[in-house]
């Protein structure tokens, strides 16, 4: 595993969308969002609080079945395991269309390492394709890669009625594009060897290990233990973001602005 602090690629405006999209994000996390992020009951999260967390993913996390159906599951009642025995929560009627759980799963996160590792690589990255782009062009290009990452993952695994969050599969699109557009842009990258040491290395050796690590965990285990992260959506994103960017964007760098 390595991680991306800060690439030397300037850019030639502010990335407001790329910003925004950080803050959004993490405004959900702490605000909207169910404080507690855990599995099960803990000495942490009362029963109510899981039950609350548990109808707030039902209605906004992006379900595979549900989406392959276009329609949401029947009613259910989740029973939880605690010290005095099952306790059952209330019935959960969802009521988001499954069309839209893939754009509010889009700003969703399991946990704080889950967010701020999705947010690091997008406040890294996705400068550079929002200046190359222009910010109604990234950011519908950001939103349709979410889509078509989420929609690859349920085609996969069309009967899987596991909870889907995270802007993995989004930003991955923004990692596809950037390795076609800035391949030899030097990435400071902490790299795990008895401790992080920071490499300047090029995009391409960053971003190619993060690709094949994505899809060797794609092969071997569709989703993130306990995080609702699908890696096989981070590989369709990736995809699809290499694939709109050879076709559709001039890679040839603008010039940068005039000071006036």
């Amino acid at each position: 595993m390595v991680i991306p602090v800060h690439d030397a690629n300037p850019t030639r405006r502010t990335p407001w969308v790329t910003y925004a999209l950080i803050i959004v994000n993490f405004v959900v996390f702490f605000a909207l969002e169910p404080i507690n992020h855990f599995p099960t009951v803990s000495s942490t999260q009362t029963v109510g609080q899981f039950c609350e967390q548990q109808r707030f993913f039902d209605d906004y996390a992006a379900v595979p079945k549900e989406l392959i159906d276009n329609q949401n599951l029947p009613p259910h009642r989740v029973v939880v395991s605690t010290n005095q025995g099952p306790v059952a929560c209330p019935v959960v009627k969802e009521s988001v269309p499954p069309v839209l759980t893939v754009l509010t799963a889009m700003f969703l996160h399991g946990g704080l390492l889950h967010i701020l590792g999705n947010m690091l690589f997008l406040w890294v990255f996705g400068n550079n394709i929002e200046d190359r782009l222009g910010p109604l062009r990234y950011l519908v290009f950001y939103l349709v890669a979410g889509y078509v990452a989420t929609y690859a993952f349920a085609f996969a695994n069309a009967g899987s009625t596991e909870s889907l969050i995270g802007a993995s599969g989004a930003i991955a699109g923004v990692l596809g594009s950037y390795l076609v557009l800035y391949p030899r842009a030097r990435v400071t990258t902490l790299v795990p060897f008895l401790f992080f040491i920071p490499f300047r290395l090029p995009a391409w050796v960053v971003l190619g290990f993060w690709f094949v690590l994505q899809y060797a965990y794609a092969s071997g285990s569709a989703v993130a233990s306990g995080a609702g992260v699908a890696y096989l959506a981070h590989v369709a994103g990736f995809v699809f973001g290499v694939l709109v960017t050879l076709l559709l964007v001039d890679r040839h760098r603008p010039a940068p602005l005039r000071q006036v």
